[in-house]
């Protein structure tokens, strides 16, 4: 438990001590503000509007859900822009190491395959729940101001949470298999891509198939989560989506180590 715990401590301060980092998290920000000020505007406009045609007309004024008109469609932009965010953070998480040749430290160390990258999957982790902190300070907004339901808030961080640690996962796979950065992060975003449009196929294949891809497809799990559902079948899908990608990374750390 203390080497995965060193390890998480190393590679999460690590994020901090390159300047790609504080641009990710800057652009990550941006874009889920730019989106939240859209949703929010909208929303404002179409209510302010209803109350003058109410008053002009002397109707009942409509009842807006900002849940659905607003934060659902929030998360669906903020899982989409995790999609296009994640690989810049998997790419460095194993290739660095084989770049600065610090790799050999660690298969000359007492420290399992398995702990490396269970260490390193937490760092990523870890940084990504820092990129969520500031829609979250956004979503708070709408507390102070209006009266949002919580659940279906929660469960969308939730969501984009697991669907996150999937994601790592998988571009971790794809970083042990490269040493340099640019190339796991083009992979790592070819996999999300892939893993995202793999259920538009569903819609035209036949009812097995179609089936099969729209389970497949990473984004497909989430809509539930965006909506205040927490169905244990998604959980499930995320967190055995997350071991695979780890059982892969650890077998691929073990095939190079027994092969020096």
């Amino acid at each position: 438990m203390n080497s995965i715990l060193a390890i998480i401590n190393k590679d999460f301060k690590s994020f901090f001590y390159s300047p790609v980092a504080y641009i990710i998290i800057a652009i990550f920000a941006a874009l889920s503000g730019v989106f939240f000020y859209l949703y929010t505007s909208n929303f404002i406009e179409a209510a302010f509007m209803d109350t003058m045609r109410s008053q002009q007309y002397r109707m009942a004024a409509q009842k807006f859900n900002v849940n659905l008109m607003l934060i659902r469609p929030y998360f669906w932009n903020i899982a989409l822009i995790s999609i296009f965010t994640l690989p810049a953070i998997t790419m460095r998480l194993y290739s660095e190491e084989k770049r600065a040749g610090t790799v050999e430290l660690l298969y000359t160390t007492p420290i399992m395959p398995v702990q490396i990258i269970i260490g390193k999957f937490i760092a990523g982790l870890l940084f990504y729940i820092v990129l969520l902190i500031p829609t979250m300070f956004f979503q708070s907004i709408l507390f102070m101001y209006g009266s949002p339901e919580f659940f279906p808030v929660l469960s969308g961080y939730i969501g984009l949470i697991l669907m996150g640690s999937a994601f790592i996962a998988a571009g971790l796979f794809i970083s042990t298999t490269t040493e340099n950065q640019i190339i796991a992060a083009i992979g790592g975003f070819a996999l999300s891509l892939l893993l995202w449009v793999i259920g538009w196929g569903a819609h035209s294949a036949g009812p097995l198939l179609g089936g099969v891809l729209d389970y497949i497809s990473i984004i497909n799990h989430f809509e539930d989560f965006a909506q205040g559902v927490i169905d244990s079948t998604h959980i499930i899908y995320y967190l055995l989506f997350s071991f695979v990608g780890l059982y892969f990374s650890t077998k691929m750390i073990e095939s190079v180590k027994w092969r020096a």
